[in-house]
């Protein structure tokens, strides 16, 4: 039996990448702060046959990290996987975001894969290996689909998960994979209203003439995080329907 720790696992791609993976036989760890939602993916995951556990904290506190990982050895005995979900969009610009803000927004979306490396990486060095997969973005790349809607701190996190990514592959190498995926404009309820404003556009924008959906995703977070002959390690995975060709 197998265990993951999925970050922002209550809904979205977090929760899609949750389910899939129980499907492929991971107990799961749900680490969100949305506690309702978060119970009732937990729910859904049992109702794979495998086990759940629900963990309310904030993923930027390394201390919570660190005892959360204890908690998972000590009931499920390890931790296989650990995908850093978690994550917070931000559209403000320079001149108008707050301090604050972009605080926050590096915590969530960078320091907390940090936090979770941290904590995770010598159990997984202890039981002789285990893979990360860290969830990025096409913005790490593009600064952003527009320039009407400002993601320079949001894609400044992102970016640096990129090269997090990297440096724990060579750092953690051998036993440990580390990989991160680049979504493109996955559909979900957070951004339902925008990209239902904006579908003919951002359609017209992705090669395969359809948005993202979580699965799409958890396709992949499944394959870099599961796949028992898995040959990949410190790369960055677009998954975006040809939206950005290089």
């Amino acid at each position: 039996m197998k265990t993951a720790i999925v970050t922002g696992a209550a809904r979205g791609i977090g929760l899609a990448s949750a389910l899939r993976l129980a499907r492929a036989g991971h107990d799961i760890v749900i680490v969100d702060l949305l506690a309702d939602e978060a119970a009732r993916a937990a729910d859904s995951i049992r109702s794979t046959g495998q086990r759940a556990r629900v963990a309310i904290a904030d993923v930027s506190d390394l201390a919570a990290a660190l005892r959360i990982a204890d908690e998972t050895v000590a009931e499920f005995g390890r931790i296989d996987l650990l995908v850093c979900n978690a994550g917070r969009t931000m559209s403000k610009g320079l001149l108008d975001i707050t301090e604050a803000e972009w605080d926050a927004t590096i915590d969530v979306n960078l320091k907390s894969a940090f936090c979770w490396a941290r904590a995770v990486a010598p159990h997984m060095q202890a039981a002789g290996g285990g893979r990360i997969v860290n969830i990025s973005s096409l913005n790490a790349i593009t600064g952003g689909v527009t320039r009407a809607v400002s993601k320079f701190a949001y894609a400044a996190a992102k970016a640096g998960i990129l090269g997090l990514t990297r440096s724990l592959s060579k750092e953690l190498a051998p036993l440990i994979a580390v990989n991160a995926i680049l979504p493109g404009i996955i559909e979900t309820d957070i951004n339902a209203a925008q990209v239902s404003a904006n579908r003919e556009m951002l359609q017209d924008s992705i090669l395969l003439q359809r948005l993202g959906r979580p699965e799409d995703i958890a396709a992949w977070v499944a394959f870099l995080g599961a796949e028992p002959d898995m040959f990949v390690t410190g790369q960055s995975v677009v998954v975006d329907g040809g939206q950005w060709v290089t």
